[in-house]
């Protein structure tokens, strides 16, 4: 890499029908996913889901059990992890103590066996792009969380990887410097078009830094899309509840297919059974206050975030969160009446749940 024109293009991956399993548990079950080459997409789930397995599979850390990966159009699993092209960022920076920023960044160079003022100009590229010129000598010791984590990016992409692979890359940073890491991440990605695959349980990350997302539970993707496709369009009562803040509201279904939820008929994005019982996952965006002395609800809680605000209230058993503009003021104790803005919510079937619990319970007798 000789100057900071010069790009990386990255390769296209794909999973098909990609098993592993572990002591006979399988952790991924006939996982299939499609990456275009130079695209950023987020395996986002919770601890558990199988998204860092999916990512050591594909590095080649971990063997599969049945199914193919591919890179570009070439399947990868006969190649050992350090001829598939993969650069890897993970959460331990992993840098060595005894160089200093420069070597550690060039290390992966000189395992390839390129010429030592060739790999040095190219690591110091590297270094001006994150930012970092000024630290070539420096050792690891002295420097911040941030400026390691910088480092290791570096030392990844330095090599002209086909595929990034950031496995839970900013989870050991503090806040500020999380945000401001992941969004240079995501300017580097798209400069140098990289194909990237970041795996994270923060939604926000995940909300921010995509092309699309690839949401995990149990081994396997309940939807992938663009992050708005996600938020605005669950399609499942996991993603509904994982992407984003929700409120959860039991209610029932109405002749008209649509569901009651404080007296306002909200539609449903797939159709259930007249009369059947459901939990549905109400935005709190679309939940809305106006300060009334005869209204049902009153204020319990207030959070203030900044740019918004969420606003709790009660009314009987029912809680609901509001998130509004923090120049709506509400005071605590104070009777407010509430509105529902009528966007498509996704429906969980409660009687079929109900029905289960039953069964269970005779069984047991």
């Amino acid at each position: 890499m000789s100057d900071d024109s010069q790009t990386v293009v990255g390769e296209s991956v794909t999973f098909r029908n990609v098993t592993k399993s572990y002591g006979g548990k399988e952790v991924l079950h006939s996982f299939n996913l499609d990456i275009k080459a130079g695209e950023m997409v987020s395996l986002l789930g919770p601890s558990g889901c199988g998204k860092s397995t999916a990512l050591r599979c594909l590095s080649g850390f971990e063997s599969i059990t049945r199914g193919e990966i591919l890179i570009g159009d070439k399947s990868v699993a006969p190649v050992p992890p350090q001829k598939r092209g993969i650069g890897m960022v993970f959460q331990q920076y992993s840098l060595f103590p005894n160089m200093n920023v420069l070597d550690n960044v060039a290390f992966g160079l000189k395992v390839r066996k390129v010429g030592r003022d060739e790999r040095i100009a190219a690591a110091r590229s590297i270094l001006d792009m994150v930012g970092l010129k000024d630290f070539a000598e420096a050792y690891p010791a002295r420097l911040s969380g941030g400026q390691q984590q910088r480092v290791a990016l570096a030392r990844a992409i330095v090599v002209n990887p086909k595929v990034l692979l950031l496995d839970e890359p900013l989870s050991a940073l503090d806040a500020k410097i999380r945000v401001q890491l992941r969004d240079e991440i995501r300017a580097l990605q798209l400069r140098l078009g990289i194909t990237a695959i970041f795996v994270t349980h923060d939604q926000e990350e995940a909300l921010v830094v995509s092309d699309r997302i690839a949401v995990m539970h149990d081994g396997n993707i309940e939807q992938i899309g663009t992050p708005k496709e996600l938020y605005l369009h669950p399609e499942t009562p996991f993603v509904a509840d994982f992407v984003g803040q929700t409120n959860k509201i039991e209610t029932k279904v109405g002749h008209d297919g649509a569901v009651d939820v404080c007296g306002y008929a909200v539609p449903l994005s797939q159709p259930q059974p007249e009369n059947a019982l459901v939990k549905v996952f109400v935005r709190p965006e679309n939940v809305m206050l106006t300060s009334d002395p005869q209204g049902d609800f009153e204020v319990l809680s207030e959070n203030y975030l900044g740019s918004i605000e969420r606003t709790t209230v009660g009314a009987g058993s029912m809680l609901l969160t509001s998130q509004h503009a923090p120049s709506e003021q509400y005071r605590q104790h104070e009777r407010v009446r509430v509105a529902i803005r009528p966007e498509a919510v996704v429906a969980e079937p409660i009687e079929l749940r109900w029905a289960e619990n039953s069964t269970a319970e005779r069984e047991a007798q």
